[in-house]
């Protein structure tokens, strides 16, 4: 039996999933984040799947923060994220999924509670379900890394 806590983590990892998909979304049709934002709220956050598999619910706050903020910080964030990557590789030549991946959670290393280390993992763990037996995991946990290091250097 699943406690309260793992519930909750649980709609907070599928938040951050949705975050990466609304952002790739928006940018990939040329959508605004609010208009995609609004269609995940509306139908997909805690809707069954296509395919019959049982409902994924999350954190709608989060999902809501980490889209806005990936948004009106996406100059800052990206200029972050360029830093983190190597010098012949501006993130302009990196997957969008990834691209997606590192706004949200460099939006959550700006202004979210969870610790550093939490956010890595998360987003980590949705980079792996993308791109399940890659090497872009670890690409992005070292990316990662370097972003919280400059996000929060404090903290570690």
């Amino acid at each position: 039996m699943t406690g309260k806590g793992d519930r909750d983590r649980r709609k907070l990892s599928a938040a951050r999933l949705y975050a990466v998909l609304a952002l790739f979304q928006a940018e990939a049709a040329g959508q605004s984040v609010d208009g995609v934002r609004r269609e995940f709220e509306d139908f997909r956050i805690g809707a069954p799947l296509d395919d019959g598999m049982p409902a994924i619910e999350g954190d709608a706050g989060l999902f809501h923060e980490l889209t806005e903020i990936a948004v009106t910080r996406q100059a800052g964030i990206d200029q972050m994220i360029d830093r983190a990557l190597v010098a012949k590789w501006p993130i302009g030549r990196i997957d969008p999924t990834i691209r997606a991946v590192f706004r949200a959670a460099g939006a959550e290393l700006l202004e979210g509670a969870a610790p550093p280390r939490v956010v890595i993992a998360e987003f980590v763990d949705v980079t792996g379900a993308f791109f399940p037996g890659g090497r872009e995991p670890k690409f992005a946990n070292a990316v990662l890394d370097h972003m919280a290091r400059e996000a929060r250097p404090g903290e570690f």
